[in-house]
Formats: structure tokens, C-alpha cells, sequence
């Protein structure tokens, strides 16, 4: 039976690093999935790209990008990895991110179309579908809301300590560690609506 192992990394380096060492110990790519944070790299840029739909199909480019991406990682073969399907999304409440696998499917399927405009937790229904508790998917959309990357792998239930044990030596963090930070300073939930952009990969804990 399989389980979903999910990590919140302060860096998308650190999830990426945690994306190389799965893939090294045998986990297939396509059990595997990275949603990072892309304020860092598109801060002052012009961000309407992120939204726009050149081909005129009616769809978003970036969730078409982002679901092509996906697909095309898995096409490529393990030689490839997981990182060589990243593409990108605009997600409400969580602005642009860089995606890959199978969450990045999901996130691109449900923004690819009408609810584009009016999706509330994209991240947040993702991650209760793949069978994360909804206390704990709230801290992990929040984390990246704040800049950070989180990985998410599925393992079958012997194999979950060899997989939990290089998410922790690459310095994930687990929701329950992350959500005791976030409710001290008075968090309560995951808000969707709510992208001011203050946050950012530097300075302080995420």
C-alpha cells in the first residue's frame, strides 16, 4: 500500500538535493514530486506571463507548461529524473512556483482550466487528495506561500523509514516541527487569498 512522505525544505536547493538522494536510493521519479517557491527569481520581473495565454486555447500557458512538464519528465526515463520535467504555475494564494510530478499534474489539471481565476488552496486540496491530514497540508501550503520548496514522495509502507530518513538528512522539515513556529506568531490556516508578497527565501525561518 502506498503512502505519501511530505517535507517542507527552507531552500530549493535543500529539495532538490532530497529529489537526487530518492532518486539515487531506487524511488521512481514518477513517485515523486517538488512545488517550490519561485518569488526569489521573479521578483521585480514583469509577472505577466504567468497568466497569459499566447497560444489562445483557452488555457493557462504556464499550467499547460507546468502539466507538459510533468508528462514529459515522466517520458524522458529515470536517466532524467524528476527535475527535468520542472515547469511553472501561477497558484492563487501562493503566487508563481516552479513544479514537477505528479502534484505538479494535479495543480496543472485543476488550473488548466474555469478555475483558474477563482481556485482557493490549489496546493491545499493537492495535498489532502494525496491522503496528507488537513492540518498538516495547511503548514506545508503555507510554507511555500512564505518561499519555501516542498517534496512529496510515494513509498510503499517498507519503505517509508529508508525514504523518511534522506528526507530528514536533507534537512526537511516535517509539519508538525514548522506548524509549532508558524501558530506562536498567531497563525491559524493556510489563507489562499491572502499574496502580498512579503515573503521571501531570505531572512528568518519559513
Amino acid at each position: 500500500m502506498k503512502k505519501t512522505l511530505t517535507r517542507l525544505f527552507d531552500s530549493r536547493a535543500e529539495a532538490e538535493t532530497a529529489i537526487a538522494n530518492l532518486e539515487s536510493a531506487g524511488f521512481s521519479h514518477t513517485d515523486l514530486s517538488l512545488v517550490a517557491s519561485n518569488r526569489d527569481t521573479v521578483a521585480g520581473e514583469d509577472r505577466s506571463f504567468l497568466t497569459k495565454d499566447a497560444d489562445h486555447d483557452g488555457e493557462n500557458d504556464t499550467a499547460e507548461g507546468a502539466g507538459k512538464g510533468a508528462a514529459t519528465g515522466g517520458a524522458i526515463g529515470a536517466g532524467a529524473g524528476l527535475l527535468a520535467g520542472l515547469g511553472m504555475l501561477a497558484i492563487p494564494g501562493l503566487g508563481p512556483v516552479v513544479a514537477a510530478g505528479w502534484l505538479a499534474s494535479t495543480l496543472a489539471g485543476a488550473l488548466g482550466g474555469a478555475a483558474i481565476g477563482g481556485a482557493t488552496g490549489g496546493l491545499l486540496g493537492a495535498l489532502k487528495d494525496a491522503g496528507v491530514s488537513e492540518d498538516d497540508a495547511n503548514v506545508y501550503a503555507e510554507g511555500v506561500r512564505r518561499g519555501g520548496s516542498l517534496v512529496s514522495v510515494k513509498v510503499d509502507d517498507e519503505d517509508a523509514p529508508r525514504a523518511e530518513s534522506i528526507l530528514n538528512m536533507a534537512k526537511g522539515v516535517d509539519a508538525s516541527t514548522r506548524g509549532s513556529i508558524y501558530r506562536q506568531e498567531g497563525w491559524t490556516r493556510f489563507e489562499a487569498d491572502k499574496d502580498d508578497g512579503s515573503f521571501t527565501t531570505t531572512g528568518g525561518a519559513i
